[in-house]
Parts: structure tokens; sequence; C-alpha cells
């Protein structure tokens, strides 16, 4: 396929790539500030990605085609067909716009690891009790330290996932020579001329869908005080 039968077309919103870019140096820097016992940093840190994750579900439904889970979650029989052809030479005819059907589940698994890791750190405590999540003086001691056992074995599986996330985009550039990474710091993909643009949602979207993001935050973490 020659240069000229491909456009240019706009594949990521801006909304979706800072999310994305966003979470990853959320996750580090969270990482960081458990391992250095920064933990005021931690928990607003973990704040954000809770955060930014509601804003990335809700984006999920209402903001651009392609970054809605209808367009790119599918059933297992399509996901492993699609897996059978994972080393098949790729035709112009089965460039995609937005996510493979198995990155669509990666993606879907890793925004629920990140909500379900934030929604742990709100009620965690420390073993002595002095640092702990917003939330953690709702429940009992013993419970809080349960939920900080599995807010740490969940962040490892998070860490794997990302892992092969990294791994499966090596993997698409060495093998099918697609660029996944290039599309998420620009937002634009060639792809073939007969191919639709995917709808884009617009900015006064997101900012709502960020406000109602940020007022969940802001609620779940005063909760406490709201409730004396």
């Amino acid at each position: 396929m020659t240069e000229a039968a491909l456009r240019r077309v706009r594949v990521w919103d801006r909304p979706t790539r800072l999310v994305h870019w966003s979470l990853l140096l959320l996750v580090a820097l969270s990482w960081w500030t458990a391992a250095n016992d920064h933990l005021t940093w931690h928990v607003l840190s973990g704040l954000f990605i809770l955060g930014l994750t509601l804003f990335r579900l809700i984006w999920g439904v209402l903001g651009s085609e392609t970054a809605r889970f209808a367009s790119f979650l599918r059933g297992p029989r399509t996901v492993l067909a699609y897996a059978a052809t994972l080393f098949d030479r790729v035709r112009p005819s089965a460039i995609r716009v937005g996510h493979n059907p198995l990155g669509g589940w990666s993606a879907m698994l890793l925004l629920l690891l990140l909500l379900i890791q934030a929604c742990f750190g709100l009620f965690s405590v420390d073993i002595d009790g002095f640092d702990a999540g917003p939330l953690a003086a709702l429940i009992s001691f013993e419970n809080a330290r349960w939920a900080a056992h599995w807010h740490h074995r969940i962040f490892t599986l998070l860490l794997a996932l990302i892992a092969l996330h990294v791994a499966a985009v090596a993997f698409y550039l060495a093998v099918r020579h697609d660029n996944l990474l290039a599309p998420m710091l620009s937002g634009d993909k060639a792809v073939p001329a007969t191919i639709t643009a995917p709808r884009q949602g617009t900015d006064r979207l997101a900012a709502l869908c960020a406000l109602a993001a940020g007022a969940v935050v802001v609620v779940v973490s005063r909760l406490p005080q709201i409730l004396r």
C-alpha cells in the first residue's frame, strides 16, 4: 500500500491521551512516595488516580468514539479469533483505529485494577495506625489493615499488567510494524482512506465529565467529616 492510499485521522482525543500519560506518571509517583514514606503525598496521588480513573470510566461511556468501551470491548469468540492472527502479515484493510480486541480488554483490566487499588487505598492504614487513607476511620483497624494488604497485593498485579502492556506495544512495533505509541502521543494515525475518521467528543463534555469525577473524589475524601 502506498502513502497516497493513507490519510491521517485523529484516533485518540486529548482527554484520553492526557489521562493515559497522567495515570502512568501518578502510578510511578505513588510507588515512589510509598517506598520513601511520603504518605501524605501518596494519599494525594491516589486521590488523583481515583479521579482520573473515574473520568476515564465516564468518558468510556460518553466520550469520543475510540474511547468508548462499546467500540473496543468484544466477546470471547472475537478476541480468540483476533489472537490467532497475531503473527499474520498485516493487510492494509486490517489496520484499526483505536484498541484491537486484545488491547481493549487489557485497557479495561488496567482501569478496573486502578479503581480497585485506589478504593482499597482509601481504607488502608499502616501498621502503627498513624498514616491512613481518608476513609480508614470508618472501619476497624483490622479491616483497615486487611485493605492495606490488598492495596499492596493489587499493586503487584498492576505492575505485571503494565509490563505486559509495554511488551505488547514492543511486539506490535517489532512484529506487526504497527506503532501504537505514536498515536497515543500525537493523537493521529495513518489509516486507509476508506476508513471514516472516528467521532470526537467535545472539550465541554470532557470538562463536565472531569467535574463529575472530581466532585465524587472530593465527597469521598471528606466523607468522615460529612458523616459527623
